[in-house]
């Protein structure tokens, strides 16, 4: 289904849909309404029909380009149009596409009014002339009649990359030697197999390059070679000829008829008995790679085949089952970006004046890493004058260079590469990532919501909004568009940063389509006069930053505003704003919001501004609100009228107390950190548990244990009450954490019927559970789990071990039991990603039987250094066993301990995770290190030092 709303179609679909809601028979509209309306909605489709056809045209001219924005820009206006005119009539839209047209009933009697009517047909009057203007202005220019003549052949961006020497390249060695021995390397019979490599990387990082060098390392040491390149759009007969034509030395590339079959044939029986080395350059698709291997037999002479791809899943691909043959190309590091940008600019890599050496490495640090950019920049550096002045200005035009400079048009046509593959939704998504300041973490669940929010994610058949969200975000990672970032256990990537040169990109083609209006980057002022659809403001960077008064930002869907400033735009006059995000940490004038209940279309609401205490009454007002993030406020209470948000899917704040009336909230999904404290009303922990679509709740428990009267008890019974019917419903995510001595014994026998569902249960309080409680156990989709425990033994990692789901687990401990070893028996944890054990007095500490958690990449676990010695010699803690894992981080408790014992318990640790992988990241950290017991030796070693100072 096609997004509502899109970088390059506007608001033309959902401008669409609410016509033919308009039309539908519940609109008891006049007949010459209802025929402008026809005619309207006719014309509107021949538009978005253009804009369609020139959406896939990498580069129309500007006469086609002034009608494609004319058309888009027409169709916001439109929308905004409609939904001022039906909120007038009292119809707000809803987050369903479809509740548009559901709440029509609403204005039926104001319909049947004269002057109602009238005013309609004014309106529609009005829309119509400009679908008119619009539609005259294209034919009379004929812009659809150039379409089809806008296609250009141009040359390989990449071709360069074939025949660079490898004397002018820098840091390549390294990255070629590994894929050199991971091509060639191999045991047994193995060796002989077919061995496909893919490299992956996004654009500009040297994939080619690198294939290049590595194709004529092995040059000589295989029988016949091949390198061919495929592109976005491959023509599969040239590329089997061209292999063909490398291979045979024009042996059979006499017969121009030969169709694919005859050729794949061809070079198969060519093939089928010899030693082969082919290089598959640049594939974007699977079913491109799909035709290709066809061609490639799979005998046992140790053929070897080399793929690039900016693409993860096809690099996986290509590499089918054996992951560790996917290469992952990474930017260069910072010496060696250096040494390539001065071997570039002066000719070696020592040549830099000392008066460039500032702003050398100011330019290196918007390069990133990525040689094609250093390449780029140095090259045009290399003619300027080395003046610091001149560098400087550079510096600050690399941005803008990126899109004027002709210097630097090469580099621009490999990162438009990446861009021009898009989807039409993709594209949206990535453009909107402009909004941020460079260098930004941008948080993937806020990135998801805004879009939604924005109308550029849309599902069907009963697909979660979210959800569809996240993968989008995925498939920018995938595309090697974005940078994941942070990581987490299951693989999923919580935040993402945007390389500078692709932000330069996809700021550059957001200014040309309007789509964002940026100021504040201290090396880009794109204000624009005229009408704002979505604008950014960055006061952190040029806190002096005015809006023009001639800018016209009523018609904006979405302000954000990074950092605070005295003159900061109004919102009373921005009745079409979808999304407001304000991000200041710090001052907010409190009346700044005071005209809030005007936004009517308003989405998603995140304010980070840490001294706002309270909100306006009038938030209730906003009835299509969706999200409302307050979690870096000092909210604690909410307004009264928030129950009446009858759209609000995700409400997080920071220890706000849950609002009496609760049950209202119906569309809630999400609700996190909520207090809940000895004066929350009762019945609103009633009506917690009828939240039918609550699937993530966050709870701040603010009890004492010393709260035991009656009226305590009643509410704990009601909480209990409310969380069995959420765990009965969907509730998939629970967090409860409390900053008091707060009890959840509660917790350890009641939850019955266990919720089925539950994947995260997360604690972080004083209070211990004395074992494991049971309804843990039965948990089969739990993956997450951060519980205290007081004691642990051998049960409790028993039970925990058999959960098939759990991939994150994170135990704290007083103390373990018994005293000697707590054994991990070979069977347990099967699916373990991460394990974190917390532990004061962990005994002897944990010992890992073979083949026990299998999947385990990061350990962090403690031993007790004291008593070291008494083990026997046994120091084995089966660390050699976890042959996945990636990171372990062993705490020594020193107290008690003597040096020797701390010192010789380090050194076990060390060859215990020597006999693992060389990439193993190791850390030995040490707690109560001021407890150490000091021998005779040490202390005369420590006199001796005090003596000599």
């Amino acid at each position: 289904m096609e997004a509502l709303v899109c970088a390059a179609h506007g608001a033309m679909v959902s401008l669409l849909r609410k016509l033919g809601d308009l039309l539908s028979d519940e609109f008891k509209l006049l007949t010459r309404v209802k025929r402008d309306l026809v005619f309207l909605k006719a014309e509107l489709e021949s538009m978005h029909a253009f804009l369609k056809v020139m959406s896939e045209v990498e580069d129309p001219d500007e006469l086609s380009k002034c009608s494609i924005k004319e058309v888009r820009e027409l169709s916001y206006d439109m929308e905004d149009g409609i939904d001022n005119f039906m909120l007038s009539l009292g119809v707000h839209s809803s987050r369903k596409p479809r509740g548009f047209k559901g709440l029509a009933g609403r204005c039926m009697d104001l319909l049947t009014n004269s002057k109602t009517r009238r005013r309609i047909a004014k309106e529609i009057k009005v829309l119509k002339r400009g679908a008119m203007e619009a539609s005259s202005r294209r034919a009379r220019y004929k812009v659809d009649d150039r379409v089809s003549r806008l296609s250009r052949a141009s040359i390989d961006p990449r071709l360069p990359a074939f025949f660079t020497e490898m004397t002018r390249l820098v840091g390549i060695e390294g990255p070629r030697d590994n894929l050199v021995k991971l091509l060639t390397e191999g045991e047994g019979a193995l060796v002989q197999q077919l061995k496909v490599v893919s490299i992956v990387g996004f654009g500009g990082l040297g994939k080619t390059t690198l294939a290049n060098q590595v194709y004529h390392k092995l040059e000589g040491k295989f029988e016949c070679q091949a390198f061919v390149s495929v592109s976005q759009t491959p023509n599969l007969k040239r590329i089997l000829r061209n292999i063909l034509f490398q291979i045979s030395c024009q042996e059979h590339v006499s017969n121009e008829a030969c169709d694919e079959q005859q050729l794949i044939n061809t070079i198969r029986q060519f093939l089928k008995d010899k030693r082969y080395l082919v290089v598959i350059d640049d594939i974007w698709s699977t079913s491109a790679w799909r035709a290709i291997k066809c061609g490639f037999p799979e005998n046992s002479c140790s053929s070897r085949i080399l793929t690039t791809t900016r693409i993860v899943t096809v690099a996986k691909y290509c590499a089918s089952q054996h992951h560790d043959r996917v290469y992952e190309i990474k930017p260069l590091s910072a010496t060696h970006s250096k040494g390539l940008f001065f071997k570039r600019a002066f000719g070696s890599e020592c040549g830099c004046p000392l008066h460039l050496r500032e702003v050398s490495d100011e330019i290196l640090k918007k390069c990133g890493g990525l040689p094609l950019a250093i390449i780029t920049v140095a090259s045009l550096l290399a003619n300027k004058a080395s003046t610091k002045e001149e560098w400087l200005r550079i510096r600050n035009s690399i941005g803008s260079a990126l899109e004027k400079d002709s210097d630097m048009e090469e580099m621009k046509k490999i990162l438009l590469l990446g861009y021009n593959d898009l989807p039409y939704h993709l594209k949206t998504c990535l453009l909107y990532l402009s909004i941020f300041p460079e260098d930004y973490k941008i948080k993937r669940d806020r990135l998801v919501r805004r879009r939604i929010a924005e109308g550029f994610i849309t599902t069907e058949g009963g697909q979660d909004l979210e959800e569809v969200g996240e993968v989008y975000f995925n498939d920018l990672i995938n595309r090697s568009l974005i940078e994941p970032v942070e990581i987490q256990y299951d693989g999923r990537a919580d935040a993402c940063r945007v390389h500078d040169m692709i932000l330069d990109l996809i700021i550059s083609k957001s200014l040309e389509e309007n789509f964002v209006t940026l100021s504040g980057d201290k090396n880009l002022n794109s204000l624009q006069h005229g009408k704002v659809r979505r604008l950014s403001l960055n006061y952190h960077a040029r806190e002096h930053t005015m809006v023009p008064s001639n800018m016209i930002m009523s018609h904006a869907r979405s302000l954000t505003i990074f950092g605070c400033a005295e003159h900061m735009p109004s919102l009373s006059n921005l009745q079409s704003l979808r999304v407001l995000d304000l991000e200041n940490r710090e001052v907010l004038e409190p009346d700044y919001l005071k005209h809030i209940s005007r936004l009517s279309q308003l989405k998603y609401l995140r304010l980070d501004v840490r001294r706002i205490t309270a909100l306006p009454e009038q938030l209730g007002k906003l009835c299509n609100l969706q999200t409302l993030d307050l979690r870096w406020t000092w909210v604690k209470q909410l307004p009264a009228s928030i129950v009446q948000l009858q759209q609000l899917a995700c409400l997080l704040v920071n220890s706000a107390e849950l609002p009496e009336g609760i049950g209202n909230m119906q569309a809630l999904q999400e609700l996190s950190e909520i207090e809940i404290n000895q004066n929350t009303c009762l019945s609103s922990l009633q009506e917690l548990g009828s939240l039918t679509k609550l699937r993530i709740l966050g709870l701040n428990l603010n009890w004492h244990k010393s709260n035991t009267n009656s009226g305590m008890e009643a509410s704990v019974d009601n909480l209990v009450l409310s969380l069995r019917q959420l765990g009965m419903l969907n509730l998939r995510s629970l967090q409860v954490q409390s900053y008091h001595s707060c009890s959840l014994e509660f917790l350890l026998e009641t939850w019955s019927p266990p919720p089925r569902l539950l994947q995260r249960f997360d604690m972080s309080t004083n209070y211990y559970f004395p074992r494991i409680p049971k309804w843990v156990a039965s948990l089969d989709y739990l993956s997450y789990l951060g519980i205290y425990a007081d004691p642990v033994d051998e049960e409790t990692f028993r039970i925990l071990g058999d959960l098939p789901s759990l991939s994150f687990l994170w135990v704290s401990s007083r103390t373990a039991r018994p005293k000697e070893r707590l054994v991990i028996s070979s069977n347990g944890f099967r699916c373990l990603k991460e394990f974190y054990f917390t532990c004061w007095e962990s005994g002897r500490g944990l010992i890992v039987e073979a083949g026990a958690m299998p999947e385990l990449e990061k350990f962090r676990v403690p031993f007790n250094a004291h008593g070291v010695f008494s083990s026997c010699g046994n120091l084995d803690f089966g660390i050699q066993n976890l042959t996945s894992l990636k990171h372990l981080h062993v705490e020594i408790v020193c107290y008690g301990a003597k040096v020797r014992e701390v010192e010789t318990l380090e050194d076990a640790v060390k060859n215990a995770a020597g006999c693992l992988s060389d990439d193993l990241t190791l850390e030995v950290s040490r707690w109560d290190e001021e407890e150490i017991v000091k021998d005779e030796e040490h202390k005369l070693a420590e006199a001796e030092a005090d003596a000599d100072n």
